[in-house]
C-alpha cells in the first residue's frame, strides 16, 4: 500500500463508540481524502457497539454514509470475555481497522484513580480481544491523561505491552497524549491517543504536527457562529434557580464557585473594584457594601470534600473551554461568560467540535453524559488522516511522540 492510488478501503469496527465523535472523525478525514486523491472512500464503517443504547440510536443516525456497511449493534460489553463471544458471531463483519475508547472511570483523575484495579479497568481488553480475533492493520485506542499515573504508572505500561503483543503479528505503538485544542478544537481536552501499526506492515505512524499552536479557537468564535440548522439542535435551555443565577453574578469569566470565598474576604474597595469590572455591573447599581457580602454569603457552596476547579466555572470568551464532562451534578454544565447560566447541549457540542447537523438522541442529560464522554471529531479527523497518509506513502508534518520511552519497536 505505498501508492495512494492503491489504498484499499479500511474495513473499521469501534468498541465503546459513545455517539460517534471517534467515527465521525474518521469519516470527515476519509471523504477529505477520497476527494483529494480521487480514490475510494478510504475508511468504511462497518459495525460500533456500545451499551447506551441513546449513544447507539446517535450512531446510528449519524455515521451511516457512503460506504458504511452493516448497522451499530447495541452490546452491553461489561466483562473481560464479551468482547470476544460478540464479535466472533456471523452477524459482525470482518474488519481490517479498530477504535475503541475503552471506558476511563478507574483511569480518571476526577474519579478514586484505582487503574486496573477498579470496576472498569479491565475493560481494554476488550479491546484486546478484538485485536486477537480479527487482526486489523491498525488500530486507535484512547483514554484519559490519568492512565499514565494509574497504579503507580504500572498500568499503562501493562497495557502497552499487552497492545504491542497482541494479535498474530503484534504492534508498533505510536503513544501521544494529544492536546486537542493544539488541532483546531476549541476545548482544552488532553488525551492519550495509542495508534498500533501491524508489524507485518512497511509503515511506520508519526504523531500529525499541530495545526493551532498559539491561534487557539475560542469558546466564542465556536459559540458566535450563526446556526446551520433553525431551530438549532439539542439546544434546550436549563432552567436555572435563583440561587446559581445569584452565584454566577458574582462569578468572572473562567472563575468557578470558589471565587466567592475570595471575594467574600475581600476588603470593601477591592471587592468592590472587582464587581465594577463585571461586564454586568450595573446590577449592582446603588447597592451598599453590606448588602453585597450579605448576597455573597447566602450563595456560598459549602464544601469540604475536594473542591473541583470547573464547579460553576465560567468560559473565558478568548479562550478555549475548559475540558468538557459527561457526569456530574449542575454544577459541571459549563457555564457562560456573559450570560448567567449553563451552556445548551449544543452548544457544549460545539465546543466539542460536532457540526450542527450532528443529532444527538435521547432525554436532554443523556445526551449530556454523550457530549461530554465522546473525542471531538475535529481532533480525531486529524490522526485518522494521518493514517491514511502512512498507508498511502504521502509525507506529512509530525512531531516526536510525547513519550517515546512507550514508542514500541
Amino acid at each position: 500500500m505505498s501508492n495512494k492510488n492503491k489504498l484499499d478501503p479500511f474495513l473499521l469496527g469501534e468498541l465503546f463508540c459513545g455517539p460517534g465523535g471517534m467515527a465521525y472523525g474518521a469519516k470527515m478525514a476519509a471523504e477529505a481524502f477520497k476527494k483529494k486523491h480521487n480514490v475510494m472512500l478510504p475508511i468504511q464503517h462497518v459495525w460500533g457497539v456500545d451499551k447506551d443504547p441513546n449513544a447507539i440510536e446517535t450512531y446510528k443516525s449519524n455515521n451511516m454514509g457512503e460506504g458504511v456497511e452493516g448497522d451499530a449493534l447495541d452490546f452491553a460489553l461489561a466483562k473481560e470475555g464479551c468482547a470476544h463471544k460478540v464479535i466472533a458471531d456471523p452477524s459482525f463483519k470482518s474488519i481490517s481497522a479498530l477504535a475503541f475508547g475503552f471506558p476511563c472511570n478507574d483511569f480518571s483523575m476526577v474519579g478514586q484513580h484505582k487503574g486496573l484495579n477498579g470496576n472498569f479497568g479491565q475493560l481494554y481488553k476488550a479491546g484486546i480481544a478484538a485485536i486477537n480475533h480479527s487482526n486489523p492493520l491498525w488500530f486507535v485506542a484512547e483514554n484519559v491523561s490519568g492512565i499514565h499515573s494509574a497504579n503507580a504508572g504500572k498500568a499503562f505500561s501493562h497495557i502497552l505491552q499487552e497492545l504491542e503483543l497482541s494479535g498474530k503479528y503484534g504492534y508498533n505503538l505510536t503513544v501521544h497524549l494529544y492536546k486537542f485544542e493544539d488541532y483546531g478544537v476549541p476545548q482544552c481536552r488532553h488525551r492519550y491517543i495509542i495508534v498500533g501499526i501491524r508489524k507485518d506492515q512497511s509503515v511506520h505512524f508519526k504523531v500529525p504536527a499541530p495545526t493551532h499552536l498559539n491561534n487557539y479557537v475560542s469558546a466564542k468564535k465556536a459559540l458566535a457562529q450563526p446556526h446551520e440548522i433553525i431551530p438549532p439542535l439539542n439546544n434546550e435551555r436549563t432552567r436555572q434557580q435563583s440561587q446559581i443565577v445569584e452565584r454566577l453574578r458574582f462569578t468572572p469569566s473562567w472563575e468557578n464557585a470558589w471565587f466567592l470565598d475570595k471575594l467574600f474576604e475581600m476588603r470593601p474597595r477591592q471587592r468592590q473594584a472587582v464587581i465594577e469590572e463585571l461586564p454586568w455591573a450595573n446590577e449592582f447599581a446603588g447597592v451598599s457594601d453590606y448588602m453585597l457580602k450579605k448576597r455573597i454569603e447566602d450563595c456560598r457552596l459549602r464544601c469540604t470534600k475536594a473542591r473541583m476547579s470547573h464547579i460553576y466555572r465560567r468560559l473565558h470568551p478568548d479562550k478555549p473551554s475548559y475540558t468538557i464532562t459527561g457526569s456530574g451534578g449542575g454544577g459541571t454544565h459549563v457555564y457562560h461568560w456573559e450570560e448567567h447560566r449553563a451552556l445548551t447541549n449544543r452548544e457544549r457540542a460545539r465546543l466539542q467540535s460536532f457540526p450542527d447537523c450532528f443529532e444527538f438522541k435521547g432525554p436532554k442529560e443523556q445526551v449530556r453524559k454523550q457530549i461530554g464522554m465522546a473525542v471531538p471529531p475535529v481532533g480525531a479527523k486529524k490522526i485518522f488522516e494521518a493514517i491514511l497518509k502512512t498507508f498511502a506513502g504521502i509525507e506529512y508534518k509530525w512531531i516526536e511522540p510525547s513519550h517515546p520511552g512507550f514508542m514500541i519497536r
